[in-house]
């Protein structure tokens, strides 16, 4: 069975004073161990001082970002190196960076092979628009988002994908459990033919927008969803401490 995985992305909010009492106070909230992986996103400038909070407990530390060089001219950015020592994990091809920032199937390509050289776990992100998923292209565009996003990775690295329908991003227009159970089937098909079916079986898929402490069950509850990457109910230390509690009792390990 896949380990459940809860991944909470902050995005732009919090100063580091903030971070530091928001992850304590989720911390102090989560039993030690526990049947669910968990792993907080706070922005580049809290990670370190998040890291320190973290060590000795059971919740790893990502990053919402990263280049795929390691060093260089490159004003503003942050490297693999930068990240390795502190992080297991890093969030990569959000659609906020794909619709703001510019970036590219092929850059998000660049960025998860650098993130698996560097030992860090990629979060891999994929979704279609409220245009896209209307006109019937949610097939056409996860296809060309997660096979393009996996290019040249081979079985035996460990990857996470996490689906995030754009439409439902911050709206509290969240698909449903079985809607989005069906489309995550459909982003495990698509990697079994970029991973092998072994590999794809093992990879952890999860489900993100506007997922909530009231919605959770519904997705969990689905055999295909193997956790969630929140985003606003992160920044609430009961809300998020929620979900892990309840993504637990649903997907306990035998």
């Amino acid at each position: 069975m896949r380990r459940p995985l809860i991944a909470g992305n902050w995005k732009m909010n919090t100063t580091v004073e903030e971070a530091v009492s928001l992850v304590s106070a989720i911390v102090g909230g989560l039993k030690a161990g526990g049947a669910v992986d968990t792993v907080l996103c706070p922005p580049f400038i809290s990670l370190y001082r998040v890291s320190e909070i973290l060590r000795g407990t059971p919740v790893k530390l990502g990053a919402q970002n990263m280049y795929f060089k390691e060093k260089g001219a490159f004003t503003g950015e942050i490297s693999p190196l930068m990240l390795k020592s502190i992080c297991q994990y890093v969030i990569l091809g959000h659609s906020e960076r794909r619709q703001h920032f510019g970036e590219t199937d092929q850059l998000v390509n660049e960025k998860v092979k650098a993130a698996l050289a560097a030992g860090i776990i990629p979060i891999l992100c994929v979704g279609e628009t409220l245009e896209e998923n209307e006109a019937g292209k949610t097939r056409e565009i996860l296809t060309r988002q997660v096979s393009q996003g996996l290019k040249g990775i081979t079985a035996g690295v460990e990857v996470v994908i996490a689906y995030e329908p754009i439409w439902a991003i911050g709206t509290g227009r969240a698909a449903g459990g079985a809607q989005a159970g069906q489309t995550i089937g459909l982003i495990r098909g698509v990697a079994a033919g970029v991973l092998g079916q072994e590999a794809a079986s093992a990879t952890r898929i999860l489900y993100g927008g506007s997922v909530t402490a009231a919605n959770i069950a519904e997705f969990i509850s689905e055999s295909q969803i193997d956790g969630a990457l929140v985003g606003g109910a992160s920044l609430k230390a009961d809300d998020f401490t929620g979900i892990v509690k309840q993504t637990a009792s649903l997907k306990a390990m035998p």
